[in-house]
């Protein structure tokens, strides 16, 4: 099932009893935040969550409609992800034709794909221009956007669909690019480096010549996503959007710009971004869980603001997984997986684990065929679009049983990698959100080949179990080279040959992550070996998991010997050589907090 707008999907959640009206009066600032992250958390994803009663404005507000497995299915027209995917194999697959019969065959399909291009259509009066704002009456005040986490910048718009076109090609590009308000009518232009928008951007810069841009806010639920996908440079998401709902969107011209926006849009802001204007931007709450820092972007100005006459207004929450972005995101997961193999055949498929937030840890299964043909993988991975950011890659054997279950993923590792033959440390480049690294963009990787041995490679070294010793009277020896060691947990006990110790630690002072490494070598001789800071709570899996993923630079913090790993994944200061400013975690206040425990509405609690 496809929609033509908005409306049509929430009227479908509806119906599924996948969507909860709010009616409780709440505020944009922090309250709605609060409430869907207590929502994103719940067991699959919650529900989505329409309010009703904003403060400041009679448009309701919609969030997480995309997050779980069976709204996302539901959006993107399919009940399992796998199935779009499929369709799209079957396009990428399709042989050229080799005589006049398959010739004529092929006519029908041909025809059939032209359906997925978008029109542009001369509406006398389309939807999303139903009310018409100019000049001073152009006032993103009369929109609910958010202010999502107690340390953001401001309020940011953040489920926006960015349109512009490019200077010398003249093709469209959708991005999806959060935008921090500053006034009525100017925002940042948080688009990164790598963004199909800031190359536009930058040919324009290049001219010297102010760039339009529009940008659309509550698209059908397909638009929505194909503004998230990692398209080629060059491909317009629009085409996607019309693959996905089998139907094609239908665009016009903005009012105030030579920029064509989806018809059936909720609202529509129109303006222009001036080549050489920046200004600071953020701090933001993302979807790493920390707050992305401020830095300078690009300033949009306001020239329209369009909109229905009776609009939704769509935002998303981000922070620490789960959230609805991680839904989002296992949707391009699956519906990439067959423009992956189209270039590499050998990965049959591949799993991105949330914690990891997208760019931290990927783990291919593939089909192995030839001698250290896992580190060709790897090696290809770190050169393929933005797989390029990944910092983890962990190659896996075409076993079922392990893409998505981290505990027998975990108990591979422990089982099978050896530490001196099977890791590779390089550098590359990295997400503009990894905030781990020396420098920003820039930083070391990990490959890790835990496939099976076959004939052509070296055998791995065989690791002999340990003296098994309680939890208690280990963690009482570490203590006994220093009290800063506060916390330990042996994950699997007994039973794995090499132990993971989970291990809390309290940098004080002088005392860095080096200090409390070196004494932990002087107790734990074998294994693998996590530190942590001492407020994180190590029966906590997926805590755990995150601050690994997320704290960890490979070079500086990973320490092999052929019998042990220690990873370091605490905070990093300058007494641990890192100079860079370390983010904090994105945590709501008390306040917000106590405010919605008391709120009537039993929905939000």
């Amino acid at each position: 099932m496809s929609y033509q707008n908005l409306s049509e999907f929430i009227a479908r959640l509806e119906a599924e009893g996948e969507l909860l009206r709010i009616r409780e009066k709440v505020s944009p600032i922090l309250e709605i935040t609060e409430i869907t992250d207590r929502m994103s958390k719940r067991p699959g994803g919650g529900k989505a969550l329409l309010f009703e009663n904003v403060e400041g404005t009679t448009c309701p507000v919609i969030t997480n409609a995309f997050g779980s497995r069976r709204r996302i299915g539901l959006a993107l027209g399919c009940r399992n992800l796998d199935d779009l995917a499929e369709r799209l194999r079957e396009i990428l697959e399709q042989s050229p034709p080799r005589s006049m019969a398959e010739k004529l065959r092929l006519i029908p399909k041909a025809v059939n794909w032209s359906r997925f291009f978008p029109r542009t259509k001369n509406l006398p009066n389309p939807p999303c221009q139903e009310v018409v704002l100019k000049g001073a009456d152009a006032d993103l005040g009369r929109m609910p956007i958010l202010h999502c986490w107690p340390k953001d910048g401001g309020r940011f718009v953040t489920l926006p669909i960015v349109f512009t076109r490019g200077l010398k090609d003249g093709k469209r590009n959708a991005g999806m690019y959060r935008m921090q308000v500053y006034d009525k009518q100017t925002t940042g232009m948080h688009w990164h480096i790598h963004k199909d928008g800031s190359h536009h951007f930058h040919e324009y810069r290049k001219a010297g010549r102010p760039m339009e841009v529009a940008v659309a806010v509550g698209t059908d639920p397909a638009v929505t996503y194909a503004a998230t996908a990692p398209m080629p440079r060059g491909v317009d998401e629009m085409i996607l959007a019309g693959f996905i709902r089998q139907k094609p969107v239908t665009m016009v011209k903005g009012v105030t710009v030579d920029i064509e926006v989806p018809a059936d849009a909720e609202f529509v802001i129109e303006g222009y971004v001036n080549p050489e204007e920046f200004r600071v931007e953020g701090p933001f709450g993302d979807h790493t869980g920390y707050y992305s820092l401020e830095d300078e972007y690009p300033v949009f100005h306001v020239t329209a603001i369009t909109h229905r006459r009776n609009p939704i207004y769509s935002a998303t929450i981000v922070g620490r997984p789960p959230m609805e972005d991680c839904y989002l995101a296992l949707a391009t997961e699956r519906l990439f997986l067959p423009m992956l193999r189209t270039v590499m055949p050998e990965i049959k498929d591949y799993w991105m684990p949330w914690e990891g937030v997208f760019h931290n840890i990927v783990v291919p299964a593939i089909d192995k065929t030839y001698p250290h043909h896992a580190r060709k993988v790897i090696s290809g991975l770190w050169g393929m679009g933005q797989m390029s950011f990944s910092k983890a890659i962990v190659i896996v054997d075409d076993d079922e049983k392990l893409l998505g279950n981290g505990d027998a993923l975990l108990r591979l590792m422990l089982k099978t990698v050896d530490f001196k033959k099977d890791i590779t440390i390089t550098e590359g480049i990295l997400d503009v959100l990894d905030h781990s690294a020396p420098q920003p963009f820039f930083g070391s990787k990990i490959g890790i080949d835990a496939t099976s041995r076959i004939a052509g490679e070296r055998p791995r070294a065989v690791r002999k179990p340990g003296l098994f010793i309680p939890d208690r009277e280990l963690l009482s020896r570490l203590e006994e080279t220093d009290p800063g060691f506060a916390g330990l947990r042996n994950v699997y006990g007994e039973e794995s040959a090499t132990r993971l110790f989970l291990i809390n630690i309290a940098k004080e002072g002088e005392k860095n992550s080096r200090f409390f490494v070196e004494r932990l070598s002087e107790v734990i001789s074998g294994g693998v070996c996590v530190l942590f800071d001492a407020d994180i709570d190590l029966n906590d899996s997926s805590l755990v998991l995150w601050k690994m993923f997320n704290n960890t630079d490979p070079a500086r913090d990973i320490t092999i010997t052929q019998e042990r790993v220690i990873i370091d994944a605490t905070r990093k200061g300058t007494e641990d050589g890192h100079t860079r400013q370390w983010p904090e975690d994105i945590v709501m206040t008390q306040e917000v907090k106590e405010k919605v425990d008391k709120m009537k509405d039993a929905t939000v609690n």
